[in-house]
């Protein structure tokens, strides 16, 4: 793929420190917690027979949604290239190596979302992504990131400029009228069986 990028933070992510991530987010231990937060998510929900995740890694999110539904029909997007390559393993999923800023297509999906992506994406470049989220699906929106009522930057495991909370929920239901909230929910990191870490989460439907 191209390897000019619009930001640090693309090129953060898809060089060294993206291939870091992999080894410590690979582990089949996690899969469980995702399912039980997805299968909290969609319980007021109608399912869902497609998906579309943007920074998708390795695809440990879609694998949880197979199991809640089994016959998904499954696309991400990727910008790492070693992610990308162990995603492509699994042949339901149709992987697209390619930075979520640039990224297009005419396909449509019952449910698109970000997990812990949008927090490491330039403050100036979230519209291209809410925008992206909104035109991929034709029903549902996921939002899995942390969560600030004021936006804040942080340091991230020694590097500045590279994680930013805000409230990205909020600026999607303010930004697209057709959106309400379904459901919102939080996982803590002390949860004694499923522990993801301090994440908030929220479902949106479009009502057009």
């Amino acid at each position: 793929m191209d390897q000019t990028y619009k930001t640090g933070q693309e090129e953060f992510w898809a060089g060294d420190f993206g291939d870091d991530y992999i080894g410590r987010n690979c582990e089949a231990a996690l899969l469980p917690a995702r399912v039980a937060r997805f299968s909290r998510m969609f319980a007021g929900a109608a399912p869902i027979s497609s998906a579309m995740e943007l920074g998708a890694n390795i695809g440990l999110n879609l694998h949880a949604l197979k199991v809640l539904f089994p016959d998904l029909r499954a696309a991400a997007v990727e910008i790492n290239a070693k992610a990308a390559g162990e995603l492509a393993r699994s042949d339901w999923v149709d992987v697209h190596e390619a930075s979520i800023l640039e990224f297009q297509s005419d396909e449509t999906y019952d449910f698109t979302y970000t997990s812990t992506v949008m927090i490491h994406i330039e403050p100036k470049s979230l519209p291209l992504v809410y925008q992206s989220l909104y035109d991929l699906s034709h029903r549902y929106i996921g939002i899995m990131e942390y969560y600030s009522p004021t936006p804040v930057e942080i340091a991230y495991r020694g590097h500045s400029d590279r994680l930013f909370k805000r409230d990205f929920a909020g600026e999607m239901l303010d930004r697209f009228a057709d959106l309400k909230l379904v459901d919102y929910g939080f996982d803590y990191h002390r949860d004694p069986v499923f522990s993801l870490g301090d994440i908030n989460w929220f479902l949106l439907e479009k009502q057009n």
